[in-house]
């Protein structure tokens, strides 16, 4: 019998988590981190030099098509950023899926578990916002099969790109957005990538936010979701969140997400 993460053993893992960057000494940086989580919607913003960003969290997903309900249960996302320049931040990440099939309710004894293969890429700043022109920024993510687990490793190695934008609306609001292409799960078809999300600032903890996305497959159906979610910033390098969503074409059903997210130095003074 494989052996499993489960929802007490992701808390202790958040709550050590939540303790390493408690007990680091407090970054000079004073700017509020910016996350790329919970969202789909990718920042403009990169990791500032000499610190690196963590952010993790677990979620849950529901498919339901007939007869056939598909659920995926996601015990580790996370990504892991670290500033090299000014410009420039190093992206690794990666997930442990648990997939699990139901026919007429029940459930099927075949339970697909593994890592996802790995996320490689960097993100590169472009601009910075200045009146009309947004913050932009560029990020290229290669997925690498010898890392994944049997139940989920392709035979060739995915590629993706995305430009993120970002405006800033008022005081307490602002949009972010993204259009991209990838070529993942072997297929030689692109799916390009598109997401639209509004932050607002309900006060100097709390945010809220709400976004639509989704790919549209050159030789397929297009999938459009729709999510929304609260962060809390605990300091400016630690930071909680919580998501729902659905989908808007038939697809997924629910969408549930929890995680944290956190900023240290990668040197101590």
């Amino acid at each position: 019998m494989k052996n499993k993460p489960t929802i007490t053993s992701l808390l202790i893992y958040l709550i050590s988590l939540v303790s390493v960057a408690q007990n680091t000494s407090e970054p000079t940086e004073t700017e509020p981190l910016v996350t790329d989580r919970p969202d789909a919607t990718e920042s403009a913003t990169t990791i500032s030099p000499g610190f690196i960003q963590i952010e993790t969290g677990s979620s849950y997903e529901s498919f339901k098509e007939n007869s056939t309900k598909f659920e995926s249960f996601t015990f580790n996302t996370t990504l892991v950023r670290l500033g090299l320049l000014d410009n420039l931040e190093f992206r690794l990440g990666w997930d442990f899926v648990e997939g699990q099939t139901s026919i007429n309710n029940n459930k099927l004894d075949d339970v697909s578990s593994g890592f996802s293969p790995l996320l490689f890429g960097t993100k590169i700043a472009i601009s910075e916002e200045k009146g009309i022109r947004p913050q932009m920024a560029l990020l290229g993510h290669l997925y690498l099969p010898f890392s994944a687990g049997n139940d989920y490793k392709p035979e060739t190695t995915g590629v993706e790109f995305i430009f993120a934008f970002a405006h800033t609306l008022s005081e307490k609001s602002s949009l972010g957005y993204n259009i991209g292409a990838n070529w993942l799960d072997d297929s030689a078809e692109a799916s390009y990538l598109y997401s639209i999300s509004y932050g607002y600032s309900i006060s100097e903890t709390i945010g809220a936010y709400a976004e639509v996305y989704g790919d549209l497959p050159e030789n397929n159906t297009a999938n459009h979701f729709w999510d929304a979610g609260l962060t809390y910033l605990v300091s400016n390098n630690l930071q909680f969140d919580a998501t729902v969503g659905s989908g808007i074409t038939e697809g997924q059903d629910i969408l549930l997400s929890a995680g944290v997210s956190f900023k240290i130095p990668t040197k101590r003074n």
